[in-house]
């Protein structure tokens, strides 16, 4: 704690015990606490004169030892009983002295201060000159006991001594330093929930700010899960680097990003890792040095890194290397290796100033690295779960022939519950399906499944498109939990050459042909499933062998920020290889349709009537 808080934290306290004190109206107790107070306090009465000084303020104010105060205690119940020409008008003593009493204290406008203080009770600092008080503050209070205003009490206390009070700017300004570091880093690093790029961001904010070098490197994911100490050498993936442009062009031996990385059980980096602590490496002799024995909370004298490495940089002028362990929730998920050049500055290596804003800088980079890899642990899982769900679908008839896609949204695998299926029916027909539940994750990938499990039992009955959506919004908007989705459903029927289309406030199929424009289907569009609105109709097209049915999800058409008419015009301003096969017709939708970073999920069904 500053020497200055520490003092103002005391002279509250007697303060507070001067309070208690007068209020108990007793000269013994007063005497007993305020005589003994570690600091120099003052009674006033209402009328600006002195009621009492304990011996701390006759000292410091070069007062006499046995004035101006009454020998027999402070002020009783009758009043000051002072001992005769020794009470004085405060005003007069703090800014005029009689001849015969040595100079106290003096301040700009004291005594308004006082009357200032005596009138609204707020209490005031003021620093004061004298002889005997140079460097002290004397701090003024209103006492008010029982609603009544009995005085005032003034506490003189010592203000750090320049050497202590530089000191504690110094302190001060490192730590906004520190705090303006992390407040940058907070802004720039973590920005994604992909593990690469948080690493990049990491390296790039380190150099120049910190460091001539910086290199990143974590653990694979399995290794990070280990509880058990690392021994031998240590395999890491080098996931991001940064230097200078001074330093560059003598690094060109460190291993690059992207690759995997070995490091001797013995290096700087494999110490930190088993230790979990900073190695600090010095490089200004003829082999390694330990200028980082004396920064606490570092490993020294580490032995070098392999010969290559250690050669690069000595050859970029690098004399201090810090490896850093990159910890989140207890669990090591890689290391923060940074460097210095013997330019930068006069002062080599690393201190513990340096040491502490790095390791802040090292632990929040890492909670992001963690992150990041916990987001994608969880979407791996969520995108095996719907693959095994999403099977391929059902087989049709002999007479209809069929492919399909599905692309998961960007590339951080963010799964959500698009799907398709295709139901045999008696006669030659076959009931193509393709959905959207609303929503991400497993659980719309769960409720994905459900959907499509209850769609076969009802398709199985037979009953015409229109019914079919009937049935399911009835069954799905019985469960509470259950998410809405869009769904259209297509029945081909070869037999009658006759398509039967309805939709569950899906985006409208797609009619390919080659010697026609792209038609979009309009269908009476109903609610989502699930709502329990019912009301859904259907329409008819002929099944022609040129045609290609496309249904799809609106990853493949949406844009953020665009209506979707203008996304639905530019899918049937598209021209599509007809006449190839229906895969080739589906990678030309991907390449020319979906955006390079899908921002949802597209799932695609193309489905056409096979010659005879």
């Amino acid at each position: 704690m500053p020497a200055e808080a520490s003092g103002r934290d005391a002279a509250d306290a007697s303060i507070d015990a001067a309070a208690a004190a007068l209020a108990t109206d007793s000269a013994e107790l007063m005497r007993h606490v305020l005589d003994g107070a570690p600091v120099g306090i003052a009674l006033l009465g209402t009328d600006l004169h002195w009621a009492y000084a304990n011996p701390a303020f006759r000292d410091a104010a070069g007062l006499p030892p046995t004035g101006p105060t009454e020998q027999d205690g402070p002020a009783g119940r009758d009043g000051p009983h002072e001992q005769p020409g020794a009470t004085r008008s405060a005003v007069g003593l703090v800014g005029r002295h009689a001849a015969d009493t040595p100079p106290a204290v003096s301040a700009p406008d004291l005594p308004g201060i006082l009357r200032r203080v005596l009138s609204d009770g707020r209490p005031r600092d003021t620093d004061v000159g004298g002889p005997a008080v140079a460097g002290r503050q004397l701090c003024c209070r209103r006492l008010d006991v029982g609603g009544r205003t009995v005085g005032l009490i003034a506490v003189l206390q010592q203000r750090p001594v320049p050497e202590e009070h530089h000191r504690q700017q110094q302190e001060l300004a490192r730590a906004r330093t520190r705090l303006a570091v992390l407040d940058a880093a907070a802004d720039r690093i973590g920005t994604t929930l992909d593990t690469d790029t948080t690493c990049t961001e990491l390296s790039d904010f380190a150099v120049p700010s910190i460091a001539d070098l910086a290199i990143v490197e974590v653990l694979p994911p399995e290794d990070a899960e280990r509880s058990a100490p690392r021994t031998g050498r240590i395999r890491l993936h080098r996931a991001a680097t940064a230097c200078t442009p001074a330093v560059r062009p003598h690094l060109a031996a460190l291993a690059l990003p992207g690759g995997p990385v070995r490091h001797p059980e013995e290096s700087a980096v494999a110490r930190s890792l088993r230790t979990g602590r900073a190695v600090h490496l010095g490089l200004t002799g003829p082999g390694p040095s330990a200028p980082g024995a004396s920064t606490p909370g570092t490993e020294a004298d580490p032995p070098a890194a392999d010969p290559a490495t250690l050669a690069a940089y000595r050859a970029a002028g690098i004399d201090a290397v810090l490896s850093v362990p990159l910890t989140a929730r207890g669990r090591t998920v890689g290391v923060l290796t940074l460097a210095r050049t013997r330019t930068r500055g006069t002062r080599a290596g690393f201190d513990a100033d340096d040491l502490t804003t790095i390791a802040d800088l090292a632990g929040r980079a890492a909670i992001g690295i963690d992150n990041a890899r916990r987001h994608t642990r969880t979407q791996g899982i969520t995108l095996e779960l719907q693959r095994a769900l999403l099977a391929e679908p059902g087989s049709p008839h002999p007479n209809l022939a069929l492919a399909s896609r599905y692309l998961p949204s960007g590339t951080s695998s963010v799964v959500g519950g698009d799907w398709y299926e295709t139901v045999r029916l008696p006669f030659g027909r076959t009931l193509l399906v393709m959905g959207d539940v609303m929503g991400h994750g497993v659980e719309a990938a769960v409720d994905m499944s459900n959907y499509r499990s209850i769609l076969r039992d009802v398709a199985g009955m037979d009953l015409p498109p229109h019914r079919i959506l009937r049935q399911l919004d009835a069954l799905i908007s019985e469960n509470e939990s259950a998410r809405p989705a869009t769904c259209v459903l297509a029945l081909a029927d070869p037999g009658r050459s006759r398509w039967t289309f309805s939709s569950a406030g899906h985006l409208p199929p797609a009619l390919v042909s080659a010697d026609r424009p792209t038609e979009l289907i309009a269908l009476p569009t109903g609610p989502p499933l699930g709502t329990g609105l019912g009301g859904y109709e259907q329409v008819t097209r002929p099944l022609l062998p040129d045609h290609v049915l496309l249904l799809y999800t609106d990853g493949l058409v949406e844009r953020r920020g665009e209506d979707i008419d203008d996304s639905l015009a530019r899918l049937a301003a598209v021209h599509l290889p007809v006449t190839g096969t229906l895969d080739e017709l589906l990678d030309a939708a991907l390449r020319k349709l979906a955006p390079d970073t899908a921002e949802d999920d597209i799932a695609l069904l193309a489905a056409r009537q096979r010659r005879r």
